[in-house]
């Protein structure tokens, strides 16, 4: 039986759908396949992210992921937003979940403030990851 497909869609796809595809990767690769898109693209992921998901994971992001379209993944069996706070890109089907984060990208002018707020978003992240794969652990994908 193949895995789900799980889409992690963000606008940009360089910070949060970014971060969600990493852990993805790492913490429920053996329960579902990890995508994340957006309606347009960065030059590259967002380095503060880049940073602190090595520092504090040891993930590097930027061995395996690249900021990409939409069109450029499989169609998802899960599409999940990261909560654009503005108006979420259609993607051809309706969000099964929105995880409503804030974007931590330029928060702050107070370095110390931002890398925090930075922090408890990855955190967050991990923690939805985690409960998605148990979550679907139980189903019958």
């Amino acid at each position: 039986m193949s895995k789900p497909k799980i889409a992690f869609i963000c606008v940009h796809n360089s910070c949060r759908s970014q971060i969600a595809e990493a852990f993805g990767k790492v913490l429920a690769a053996d329960v579902f396949e990890s995508y994340s898109a957006g309606t347009e693209t960065k030059p590259q992921i967002n380095q503060d992210a880049v940073r602190l998901m090595k520092e504090l994971y040891g993930i590097d992001m930027e061995k395996t992921q690249y900021s990409k379209l939409i069109s450029a993944i499989p169609k998802p069996d899960i599409a999940i937003s990261m909560g654009c706070n503005v108006s979420c890109p259609f993607i051809g089907r309706l969000f099964d979940e929105n995880w409503g984060l804030d974007d931590p990208t330029g928060k702050s002018d107070d370095e110390f403030k931002a890398v925090d707020e930075f922090k408890a978003v990855i955190e967050q992240i991990r923690q939805n990851v985690l409960a998605l794969k148990s979550k679907l652990c139980g189903s019958s994908f």
